[in-house]
């Protein structure tokens, strides 16, 4: 979608009125570009007492110019990001585009600049489809891109474009993302996720992908990564993307580190067939780790990240790990195996142990972990774990400016025990009991983040949070969220940006 800032001049082929609940009259500019037949009648529908504002109501209205929309907004106090957002999108997904796709949203009073941009972003998130597989589809549905022209006042302009263009960057992240999340397993396994991520990089000068394929994971000793991908005939991969290597080389910088296995049966702890399709989405921590780059190149970063997506795809055959398996880890410990389709956190500890040699000054996994936090939170919010209470606020403070809703949970001292408590191995990869199965699996991944010293020679783990996004990743994530249509959802990609570009 191409969006754009304007003075109140054309109408479009579908000019969007958003007004306010106690709106009584057409406020200035709102006619402009009409002739006077459409003039009286848009007038009269505002005052009417067929249209009142309330939030979400519609009226069209059908003239030789354009297609009219009149959209209830609420009041004027209550508004907030969230709700134009969301509104913006809603509208959106009601558009046919059958008689056109040129989009006019005229702003008149009582709007501040970021409300104004919240409504433009709902749309452009909500403007996607994952439909390449189709191959009989409707002609007039692609004819074309949809665009949209803000139009408001001369004072709101300048920052009303620069806050859209930065939007619209962000977004060609999030539907990275997407993309990467809805494709199907026999498309997009470890070995093609790697493929994807080199030619992205690809003359971009400020951008480095590395992919360690199998030998090199073998030479590197990232057993726990090849442990559960070595069933599938589609071989493990971890894949490292830098954003201005060269840049800050002196100083800590974040690292963001992804779960990828791009399709999961359970292998030799095989899942039931109920909803096993779905088990795609499985990688969506990394397709997050992908489309986050995506949207700091887009939107012109100047400072340094690393990412790490530890990509497999776990299946059964007579080569899978079993239950009962001890396997080696690149940190040295050993990970008791009580459950083969406990496999994310296993090739999580690979790579959290390798972000931590990077000395970053914070380490964010992402991972669809656990049914468990499914359970405490359903699909509105991801479950946040983490060792230190700054990162943690940080990161929720950017959840909430841009509506992904990122819940603190605890790091009970249990639970890490029982992770801990394997009578042959370092650590099992699975609890004594299925309560608290999310924190369990945070426990776990705990024990593969690195610890350094201070200037004055004091230990303490590096800055980590765990992001289960497993309730809003996808296919029932998108339910409660209005920027999506199906599938996969592209979370975390708004929320890192934010957390990483904000100053």
């Amino acid at each position: 979608m191409n969006a754009s800032v304007s003075d109140f001049l054309e109408t479009g082929d579908i000019l969007i009125i958003p007004l306010f609940q106690d709106t009584e009259k057409a406020p200035n500019n709102t006619t402009i570009g009409l002739s006077r037949s459409a003039s009286i009648t848009l007038k009269s529908a505002i005052s009417s007492d067929s249209f009142d504002g309330k939030e979400g109501e519609t009226i069209s209205i059908w003239t030789k110019e354009c297609q009219i929309i009149l959209l209830g907004m609420g009041t004027n106090n209550s508004l907030t990001t969230k709700k134009s957002r969301d509104i913006g999108a809603k509208c959106f997904s009601n558009l046919s585009g059958n008689k056109g796709k040129d989009i006019v949203i005229r702003f008149t009073t009582r709007w501040n600049t970021e409300n104004m941009a919240s409504f433009a972003e709902g749309m452009i998130l909500r403007d996607y489809t994952f439909d390449k597989y189709q191959k009989k589809i409707d002609e007039e549905k692609h004819d074309g891109e949809w665009t949209i022209v803000c139009q408001t006042t001369k004072r709101h302009r300048k920052n009303l474009d620069l806050e859209i263009k930065k939007l619209s960057s962000i977004a060609t992240g999030v539907h990275l993302a997407r993309d990467l999340g809805n494709e199907p397993a026999n498309r997009l396994y470890p070995e093609e996720f790697a493929r994807r991520a080199e030619d992205w990089a690809k003359e971009k000068e400020n951008v480095e992908v590395e992919v360690w394929d199998f030998s090199r994971l073998k030479e590197e000793g990232m057993n726990a990564l090849i442990e559960v991908g070595k069933g599938s005939i589609h071989k493990p991969c971890m894949v490292f993307f830098r954003l201005n290597p060269d840049l800050d080389t002196g100083i800590q910088v974040p690292c963001i580190v992804g779960k990828g296995i791009t399709f999961d049966s359970g292998g030799i702890s095989i899942k039931g067939s109920a909803g096993m399709d779905e088990m795609k989405l499985d990688m969506h921590g990394s397709a997050t780790v992908f489309g986050l780059f995506q949207a700091l190149y887009a939107t012109g970063y100047q400072g340094r990240v690393n990412g790490i997506a530890c990509m497999a795809e776990n299946m059964p055959s007579a080569e899978a790990y079993r239950p009962g398996d001890v396997i080696d880890t690149y940190s040295g410990k050993t990970i008791e195996v009580l459950n083969t389709d406990a496999e994310g956190r296993n090739v999580l500890a690979d790579g959290l142990w390798k972000a931590s040699e990077l000395n970053p000054s914070y380490i964010i996994d992402l991972a669809t972990l656990t049914g468990s936090i499914v359970i405490a939170l359903g699909h509105e919010a991801t479950g946040l774990f983490t060792n230190d209470d700054i990162l943690s606020e940080r990161i929720k403070r950017a959840g909430e400016e841009v509506d992904e809703i990122c819940w603190p949970m605890p790091l009970l001292p249990a639970f890490e025990k029982q992770m801990t408590s394997s009578k042959i191995a370092d650590v099992r990869n699975q609890g004594k009991g299925r309560w608290g199965g999310a924190i369990q699996a945070a426990g776990f991944l705990k024990q593969f983040v690195q610890e350094r010293e201070n200037n004055e020679g004091e230990k303490s783990q590096i800055p980590w949070a765990h992001l289960d996004i497993a309730g809003t990743a996808g296919i029932w994530g998108g339910e409660s969220n209005a920027t999506v249509g199906h599938g996969a959802t592209g979370i975390q990609v708004r929320t890192l940006h934010r957390l990483i570009t904000k100053k």
